[in-house]
């Protein structure tokens, strides 16, 4: 999750077995921080497709504000952390503010992390990913992570606010470092049902071009969802 993360010990298999937990908008959350973060975003955007930056009151969300994060995005490549909570920092063990979100993945994660965010970039997608992490000489342990597009001053997405936590907390989390870190699988929602553009002042190049035919719609009360499933989930031992 950050630069310089040292990319070693192996990660494992058998976690996520357990049945997601719903809520009311149709999305899949295993973790209380995922969902409280994600209830407290969908209602200030309200009937919008994505809320502001400044909307956000840190005090409304005081209760998992050690695990979230906001991420500034400067290029399809590079979405620089400007705030991380705590336990997000003390989980990796560093400072992350200033530090490349996309940095110590491995190349495949890599790759499929940019085209997703490339959707909540330019169409305001909502972003949930089931992964792996551990330290070194350690085994692994399952961590939920959901992203959430903002905009800031300007009509484009340049900010996403994110929480991460582990749905099973080892006794040395915390304590030892985590060094390397597996994506399982990642799913993409819509809100509304809607694929926003992010301004009419951008190009459009780098939006992905996987993410228009296979989605699976959820409906609750008062909205509509457009689900994507992904992930690079992988049985074959790598190190990452």
């Amino acid at each position: 999750m950050t630069g310089g993360l040292s990319q070693s010990g192996t990660i494992g298999n058998g976690f996520l077995a357990e049945r997601m937990a719903h809520i009311g908008s149709g999305m899949q959350f295993k973790h209380k921080t995922s969902e409280t973060l994600f209830a407290y975003w969908d209602k200030v955007r309200g009937n919008r497709g994505t809320p502001r930056r400044f909307e956000i009151d840190p005090g409304k969300i005081a209760s998992i504000l050690p695990s979230t994060f906001i991420l500034e995005r400067f290029d399809s490549e590079t979405f620089r952390f400007r705030l991380a909570g705590t336990l997000v920092c003390d989980m990796f063990g560093a400072e992350l503010r200033g530090t490349n979100f996309l940095s110590g993945w491995s190349q495949q994660d890599r790759i499929s992390l940019v085209r997703h965010l490339g959707a909540l970039s330019k169409q305001g997608a909502v972003e949930i990913i089931h992964m792996e992490a551990a330290p070194v000489a350690r085994p692994s342990t399952p961590f939920e992570m959901v992203l959430l597009p903002l905009r800031h001053t300007g009509e484009n997405i340049d900010r996403v606010l994110g929480a991460f936590a582990a749905l099973d907390a080892p006794q040395w989390l915390g304590v030892l470092p985590l060094t390397c870190k597996r994506i399982i699988s990642q799913e993409l929602t819509w809100p509304s049902g809607l694929q926003a553009t992010s301004g009419a002042g951008e190009t459009g190049a780098d939006v992905p071009v996987l993410l228009h035919d296979h989605g699976r719609i959820v409906r609750s009360e008062r909205r509509q969802f457009r689900v994507f499933e992904g992930g690079l989930g992988r049985s074959d031992g790598d190190k990452v």
